[in-house]
């Protein structure tokens, strides 16, 4: 598994893909699992869950960047508590409450992180000068000068 790059120069956009370890980086490959766009903040990462899991059972080694993407998006940790199951420490409805748990945790964090850079990026933005605009007093009583 590992990123094959797209996007023009100085604009990355990577396609995640199973493919064999001897085919070049943009060549030949299996399936494609999802998508990888560095230049969004955060980084938007689409993956198909379940086709990364499959393949990771049956052995396919990940990129070190692959790894951390799988890491970031669950994948790894679902993979982890399907083997408690199998080893038989709990079963695969607790497994399942225990992920969906760490979902849920994981999009607040995220959702607050994207939060937090929204506002920086705010308090950063330049604000423009005011001009104050002067403006003649009215002469008491009436609103016309008087001679």
């Amino acid at each position: 598994m590992r990123l094959q790059r797209h996007g023009s120069k100085k604009r990355p956009f990577y396609f995640i893909v199973v493919a064999d370890a001897r085919a070049p980086r943009d060549g030949k490959f299996i399936q494609k699992i999802g998508t990888y766009n560095p230049l969004t903040v955060p980084a938007s990462i689409s993956l198909d869950r379940q086709k990364a899991l499959e393949w990771l059972h049956k052995g396919a080694q990940p990129t070190d960047t692959v790894r951390r993407i799988l890491s970031f998006k669950g994948v790894l940790y679902l993979k982890h508590l399907l083997r408690g199951v199998k080893l038989g420490l709990f079963d695969e409805a607790a497994a399942m409450a225990k992920f969906a748990k760490w979902h849920e945790e994981h999009e607040t964090k995220l959702k607050q992180r994207h939060d937090d850079h929204r506002k920086t990026q705010r308090a950063r933005r330049p604000q423009a000068p005011v001009k104050r605009v002067q403006r003649d007093q009215p002469a008491e009583g009436s609103g016309s000068a008087e001679a």
